[in-house]
């Protein structure tokens, strides 16, 4: 990028990996939709769950929890394996994994049986989605770079709002009898469809001086992470017993352990896990520290919505699913501006989304005090388009900043890090708003309940455009 923030493509050299053309860039898109689908598609399908397999609470919270805790432990060491092995080898490897975790999940004959293959589904895509970005970082540049990250933006967003959508409509649909097992099963022809387009379109990228695994900072990250999300995520459902407290109290000393490990190994000239000296890079810095809330509060409001449409108003799983498919088109459509916008404007685009979405998310607010219990696609129809408009123009846009600084020898680490970051966001906000908005149903009733909880994410919201303040103005 130039100093007055006008795109250039530079030249490649002969040496340069292969470019990543339009079917390859559909591949690895498919690619990164499939995680973010299958972490939100269980929301409206946990009742039927439930019910089929017999499962309690605890159990069906263990069902999102472990999911989204071996994918978040495993994302960073899935980026530097496809920095050392190669990422399309990894992405093929991931993807194929997450056909046969699929079909064990849709086969599942009891609940604890389905616990441990979302485990499994989990550790697949901690291999397969760092190698998207990785691959987008290492094989575009200029132009192509900014309209690929603006569509994996895009692709992300609109793949967590689509996923409780498809949830709906796949049990409702009941294909073959199949019920809730079809939300998972459906991910396997669509992984055969990915790897037969990934082996032809796919180029194969790789650091260019690749470093062993850093074993210790692995163990640690992964402690640090489960020490903080175990608790988080099954806390409520368990009744918050001793271990829960002991391991939130553990979580600051495994953390900082892990981050002077890290930091000895850095300074020693090795390559640890994750490099201290990568968050000197004020972009990759400052956009991580925007994704955090806006994780939480995203994650925390589709999930909350879906047990209140569900349990309150007495929405199937269809209508609780299409009541917010204003907020997913509108995201798609305006997702699509962002490079344009981003172009003119800098980042203060993630700023007027900040704002845009402070209205969207208000509107909602509104609408759940004055019109509950009747709540459905119409009547929150303004709120979730605004709302959505709000969301698109500013996830997209801190993807591609959190990135813009980071080189590409180091382009799985990087993804691996912020792929991290918004994974254990996303789990922190189901265990924090859902805890939050479960525990005042008893005293207050569904609606004070879901208003209470949409007002905290408002005052997050509120947070995410003060801090896009701070984000530097132009991004390459």
């Amino acid at each position: 990028m130039t100093e007055t923030g006008t795109l250039t493509t530079p030249v490649r050299s002969p040496s340069a990996p292969p470019l990543l053309g339009g079917l390859g860039l559909f591949t690895v898109l498919l690619g990164a939709a499939l995680p973010l689908i299958d972490f939100f598609i269980v929301n409206v399908a946990l009742p039927t769950i439930g019910r089929d397999l017999n499962a309690g609470e605890a159990v069906l919270e263990l069902v999102v929890a472990g999911y989204g805790v071996s994918y978040a432990v495993l994302l960073v060491l899935g980026g530097r394996l496809g920095d050392l092995f190669g990422r399309r080898q990894l992405f093929l490897g991931g993807m194929a994994a997450f056909g046969l975790t699929s079909l064990a999940c849709g086969l599942a004959p009891s609940a604890w049986t389905l616990v441990a293959a979302r485990v499994a589904q989990g550790a697949a895509s901690a291999a397969m989605l760092p190698q998207v970005l990785a691959t987008i970082q290492s094989a575009t540049a200029g132009v192509r770079r900014a309209k690929a990250m603006g569509l994996y933006g895009a692709t992300a967003g609109l793949s967590m709002v689509a996923g409780q959508i498809l949830g709906g409509l796949l049990v409702a649909a009941d294909i073959a009898g199949t019920g809730w097992r079809a939300v998972f099963l459906v991910n396997v022809p669509v992984v055969v469809l990915g790897l037969v387009l990934a082996a032809r379109a796919v180029p194969e990228t790789r650091s260019q001086h690749p470093e062993p695994i850093d074993t210790p900072g692995t163990v640690l990250l992964a402690l640090s992470l489960l020490t903080l999300l175990a608790p988080l995520t099954e806390g409520r459902a368990a009744g918050w017993p001793l271990w829960t407290w002991l391991s939130l109290a553990l979580f600051p000393l495994v953390a900082a352990a892990f981050y002077f490990v890290e930091r000895r190994e850095d300074r020693a000239g090795r390559t640890p896990l994750v490099p201290p000296s990568l968050f000197a890079l004020t972009s990759l810095r400052r956009g991580l520290i925007m994704i955090v809330p806006f994780s939480i509060g995203f994650s925390g409001f589709m999930f909350v919505i879906a047990v209140a449409l569900q349990r309150g108003a007495g929405l199937g799983p269809v209508a609780a699913g299409l009541a917010l498919a204003p907020m997913a088109v509108v995201f798609f459509f305006t997702s699509l501006c962002g490079p344009r916008l981003i172009a003119r404007y800098g980042t203060r685009v993630v700023t007027a989304g900040g704002l845009i979405q402070v209205v969207g998310v208000a509107l909602i607010t509104l609408t759940a005090w004055r019109s509950w219990p009747d709540l459905g696609v119409w009547e929150l129809l303004p709120g979730a388009a605004v709302a959505g408009a709000g969301q698109a123009l500013q996830l997209p846009v801190l993807i591609r900043i959190v990135l813009s600084e980071v080189p590409a020898a180091r382009a799985g680490v990087g993804s691996g890090v912020m792929a991290t970051t918004q994974q254990s966001a996303l789990a922190v906000g189901v265990a924090t708003l859902g805890t939050l908005f479960l525990s005042l149903v008893p005293g207050h009733g569904m609606r004070d309940a879901l208003v209470t909880t949409l007002l905290v994410q408002l005052a997050g919201v509120v947070l995410t455009t003060a801090l896009s303040l701070r984000l530097p103005r132009t991004v390459g």
